[in-house]
């Protein structure tokens, strides 16, 4: 075997060709050009001896030895990635990079006044913020910190509650003033619902005047909770939202407020072995102070 498989420019390059499909997107990933991610590949192919990838109308296609290394490959991108953000500062200096985990609803909305403020305070630390439904693995590094709307389970966690999330249903002015507002529950269920798609774990157990809320319950539907806002404010029906964030929206008017309530609990959490680095320290403590305080509010 003469090419080289222990490369991680070239591993780096695999991962990218099967979340991309094709050598010129995972070069727009990278910053690289099309031919040097193709010797990338190249190498690999003939390091290991089988093809990788095969050709189709719609880019390349992953065979299956390599989607039995995907798994590994990504864990490599986990410990390359955390090798760069612990090499960026120092333990005890207010420097270097923090990546920074939260559903999309409050990473796009709750926390960018916040870390903007953190910022100011801060001007050396560089901030990561990766948006997800899925819970980031904080023991595998795929994140320092983590805003969680669930309580984490995993050992060698540090995690401070900061409150509890109320959250209402919501339709716009121009939604009530051409179909009226539902007066009871079981006329809630006659509007075009706005709701989750796939991720059916965040409504389990949530339930309204004794009907469950399934995948089926809704109209309009998308684990995006920022496209489900803005499905409500764009009048497509009555949706979940965050009573802070409506507090903000004027045209938004709250939907059987005395009968349709719920919550989520918030929680910060990080590894143990980062709390006495200073950086990860101090935006820990930041969100827990601003994160408690906008739970409060509502």
């Amino acid at each position: 075997m003469s090419g080289r498989v222990d490369s991680w420019d070239h591993w780096r390059s695999f991962l990218a060709v099967v979340e991309e499909g094709s050598l010129s997107g995972a070069a727009r990933a990278l910053r690289l050009t099309q031919p040097t991610v193709g010797r990338h590949i190249d190498a690999l192919e003939d390091g290991i001896g089988a093809r990788l990838f095969t050709r189709s109308r719609g880019g390349l296609d992953p065979t299956q030895l390599a989607l039995s290394l995907v798994p590994q490959a990504r864990d490599m991108a986990v410990i390359a990635d955390d090798l760069v953000r612990t090499a960026s500062g120092e333990r005890d200096e207010a420097r270097g990079t923090v990546r920074l985990a939260a559903i999309d609803i409050v990473g796009t909305l709750v926390l960018p006044p916040m870390l903007a403020d953190f910022r100011d305070r801060h001007p050396g630390i560089d901030i990561e913020l990766a948006l997800s439904t899925r819970n980031e693995n904080l023991l595998r590094r795929e994140a320092d910190i983590a805003v969680r709307m669930v309580r984490p389970e995993q050992q060698a966690i540090v995690a401070r509650h900061v409150g509890l999330v109320r959250v209402g249903l919501f339709a716009h002015r121009r939604y009530v003033a051409a179909h009226g507002l539902p007066e009871t529950v079981e006329a809630l269920f006659s509007h075009p619902l706005i709701g989750i798609d796939q991720e059916e774990g965040l409504v389990a157990g949530i339930s309204f005047g004794g009907h469950p809320l399934t995948r089926e319950s809704f109209a309009f539907r998308c684990d995006s909770a920022v496209a489900q806002l803005m499905a409500v404010k764009a009048g497509f029906g009555i949706g979940a939202c965050h009573l802070g964030l409506a507090a903000d929206e004027p045209d938004l008017v709250r939907v059987l407020p005395d009968v349709v309530e719920f919550g989520y609990e918030m929680w910060v959490a990080m590894h143990e072995d980062l709390r006495d680095t200073r950086r990860m320290r101090l935006l820990f403590d930041h969100l827990v102070e601003n994160l408690a305080a906008y739970a409060a509010m509502q």
